[in-house]
């Protein structure tokens, strides 16, 4: 019998303490430009002061972006405008510096981490410490079969969660999570329309490399498949993400929950992050407390998930391409709001303005 209890997260995960929130806002109150007048700046700032337990709130000085790579044989069915099992190709071009992210990251100085989870390729063509926490090669083709076997669903969420607690143990004070997938968007669909309650159309998308119609149309269908091998197994997390979600899929839920647990926030990029996201609020209601939207990257599943939770994305680029490129673009906006809520200087008190124009008089 498994020992892994996901109940345990509802217990460990606390909201961002509510008292500093106030003590943030009551100083917002007091500085030179009118509150409010910053727009979501001064709500960014008030969150990471909760999160960090910190007024002033402390600068963003240690970022991070880490990405969960597999491959998934639903996508040999046609449902991605990528081959089956290339994504090993697209760490290898991450890792190379020669993807979005990887071009963002080298600008804002922030490094990268790829987790393989499941690739479908020789883990001797990735360096070791890329591969180290692989639970298998590609995952089962889930319209069909379950991804994961039980065993393999809880070694890859405990991957996650020993992945959180390496990043804040490291002095990581803030994630960008994404993924590194092929085939990735289509569970994340179907995690989306279980959870949701809705139907595949609703959920499904064209992906980070935009398909034509009729793969989407092949996307609808092996969602719907899979939806209907999602629905009996809705009452146990773990179990939902063997049968639909993935190994990648499984250890981001464990990342997200156990980064709660150690009040490091995270700044979720994509589609897959957001379903990845809903799962773990289905898991302990408080965790998406710790959660920032980065932006909207106009998959229907992803805004579903972030309706579902109450995030509204920060930005709203038309950026599709995944990989944490859109997280990478909502970190400078936190960093200022940071800056300012820290920086901004107070307005001096009428009582010592009065006390000085006496002092003036008197001589």
């Amino acid at each position: 019998m498994s020992s892994l209890n996901l109940d345990d997260f509802t217990d460990l995960i606390e909201r961002p303490d509510g008292g500093v929130r106030r003590d943030a806002e009551a100083r917002r109150e007091r500085q030179v430009v009118p509150p409010g007048s910053l727009g979501r700046l001064d709500e960014l700032g008030e969150w990471l002061a909760a999160a960090q337990s910190a007024v002033p709130v402390r600068p963003v000085e240690r970022p991070r972006v880490v990405l969960f790579a597999g491959d998934h044989k639903v996508a040999e069915l046609g449902v991605s405008a990528r081959p089956a099992g290339s994504a090993g190709q697209l760490v290898r071009e991450v890792l190379e510096g020669g993807r979005p992210v990887s071009v963002l990251a080298r600008r804002l100085g922030v490094p990268v981490r790829v987790v393989d989870m499941a690739l479908d390729c020789d883990p001797e063509t990735l360096p070791a410490e890329v591969v180290r926490h692989r639970v298998r090669r590609g995952g089962g083709r889930i319209d069909v079969e379950d991804a994961l076997s039980p065993q393999e669903a809880e070694a890859a969420f405990r991957a996650g969660v020993a992945v959180a607690d390496e990043e804040a143990d490291s002095g990581t004070d803030l994630v960008v999570l994404g993924d590194v997938s092929v085939g990735g968007t289509t569970a994340a669909g179907v995690l989306v329309a279980a959870l949701c309650g809705t139907d595949a159309s609703v959920v499904t998308g064209r992906g980070g490399l935009a398909i034509d119609d009729l793969a989407w149309m092949r996307k609808c269908a092996a969602i719907r498949d899979a939806l209907r091998r999602a629905r009996p197994v809705l009452g146990d997390q773990l179990r939902l993400l063997a049968t639909v979600g993935g190994a990648d899929l499984t250890a981001m839920t464990g990342f997200l929950l156990q980064s709660a647990v150690r009040k490091m926030p995270v700044i979720l990029d994509g589609v897959v992050a957001a379903a990845c996201a809903l799962v773990g609020q289905r898991v302990a209601f408080r965790a998406p407390d710790w959660w920032l939207a980065a932006h909207d990257s106009g998959e229907p599943g992803q805004a579903k998930a972030l309706d579902r939770m109450a995030l509204e994305p920060l930005l709203s680029q038309g950026v599709t391409v995944g990989e944490g490129a859109g997280g990478l673009l909502a970190l400078p906006l936190v960093q200022a709001a940071a800056a300012l809520a820290a920086e901004l200087p107070e307005v001096a008190q009428e009582t010592d303005s009065s006390e000085e124009a006496e002092a003036t008089e008197g001589v």
